[in-house]
């Protein structure tokens, strides 16, 4: 398992309204800007050196909807009348990995700030270093396997029978498909099931043993073809 520490990453948000442009659909047109800073173990915002590149997934109705922002503090702004969920990638130094975070950007403040605890390893020299400026960089990951996977298992094996598929998933392909990534990528894994877990989902967190146990049947469709995604991606 790749040694890794947690980082806490800040999104800063702030709007206004623009009393100069006609409202659509009776809502008022706003100015909105978003800012990523990296918070040290004092709760004090540090530059987020750490990334190398932030991308900001907008609404599909913006025009270029997928922007990407390599300077320091990833600055975005732009003009709308409606809130949306918007995913925001962090892309670490090194091509170490990247993090998907989804901000809920809203108007009910002129600003706002939202924390997410992210895990990034501690195997690039680079990253490393520049992790060292906001806080410890003694290990803070599980010390085995990083990801165990109840992998499903079909009634009457022939093809893929629909018992194993899920929101056009196939279950047994993506079990197999996470136990081929490679150490570092399963960091990827744990984060993206953390931030995405409900109440409904069968997952075990066993960190005295270094497990981190999924039930691929209990996570919703939208997650599985997130890891689908992610582990296509990483195993070609």
């Amino acid at each position: 398992m790749v040694s890794s520490v947690k980082r806490t990453v800040r999104i800063k948000t702030e709007q206004h309204v623009l009393p100069d442009l006609p409202p659509v659909e009776n809502f008022p047109m706003r100015q909105w800007s978003i800012e990523i800073v990296l918070l040290d173990e004092e709760g004090k915002e540090v530059p987020a050196t750490i990334f190398d590149k932030v991308i900001y997934h907008l609404h599909p109705t913006f025009s270029n909807p997928n922007r990407t922002f390599t300077d320091i503090p990833f600055r975005i702004e732009e003009q709308g009348w409606g809130g949306f969920p918007l995913d925001i990638s962090v892309v670490l130094l090194e091509k170490a990995g990247e993090r998907k975070i989804t901000h809920d950007l809203n108007f009910l403040q002129e600003s706002y700030e939202v924390d997410h605890v992210i895990q990034v390893p501690l195997n690039k020299p680079a990253l490393t270093t520049e992790l060292a400026k906001s806080g410890s960089i003694e290990d803070t990951a599980p010390k085995r396997k990083a990801t165990s996977v109840a992998e499903p298992k079909a009634k009457k094996a022939k093809t893929a029978s629909a018992s194993t598929i899920k929101g056009n998933v196939d279950l047994e392909k993506l079990a197999f498909g996470l136990t081929k990534l490679k150490e570092e990528d399963l960091v990827g894994v744990v984060q993206m099931v953390t931030d995405n877990r409900t109440s409904d989902m069968n997952v075990t967190n066993n960190i005295d043993d270094g497990e981190f146990i999924i039930d691929l049947y209990s996570l919703p469709d939208g997650l599985l073809k997130s890891l689908w995604d992610y582990v296509k991606k990483n195993t070609d």
